[in-house]
């Protein structure tokens, strides 16, 4: 099967897939899922054959580029689909000239997952719709 992971506009995608794992899987609030954020942001749908498996978002401010609502249906997590999700939207930012520095808030019991794609927490332990996270960094 072939997976391939773009750039794209099918917001409706992206938002059913992260409904399937943050409204439904782990019980998020559904008006703190979706912002305005979704509006401006870079979408990336991650693919295993023609099925939409995985998405994220880039929110650029000023020279930070902040991954969020990274998700990866249950049945393709441990593939490495995370893996490439993150790496595509390094890409992604390395693209964009003033962005320097990857952000991310990560939920604490995946800070081992982002420390191996280059990512260093720093700051206090927080809720973010009451699940533990860190903020994390690296640079590009």
């Amino acid at each position: 099967m072939t997976r391939w992971i773009a750039k794209t506009c099918d917001l409706e995608t992206c938002l059913l897939l992260r409904r399937k794992v943050f409204i439904d899987e782990q019980n998020v609030p559904e008006e703190e899922e979706v912002d305005t954020y979704d509006e401006t942001a870079i979408h990336l749908l991650a693919f295993e054959g023609d099925t939409p498996a995985g998405t994220a978002r880039i929110v650029v401010q000023g020279e930070v580029g902040k991954i969020g609502r990274v998700c990866v249906l249950k049945e393709y997590r441990g593939s490495g689909l995370g893996a490439d999700l993150i790496n595509a939207a390094l890409e992604q930012m390395r693209d964009l000239p003033d962005v320097t520095i990857a952000r991310l808030g990560a939920q604490t019991h995946a800070l081992g997952f982002y420390e191996r794609l280059g990512f260093a927490a720093f700051g206090d332990e927080y809720l973010d719709a009451g699940i533990p996270h860190f903020d994390m960094e690296r640079a590009l």
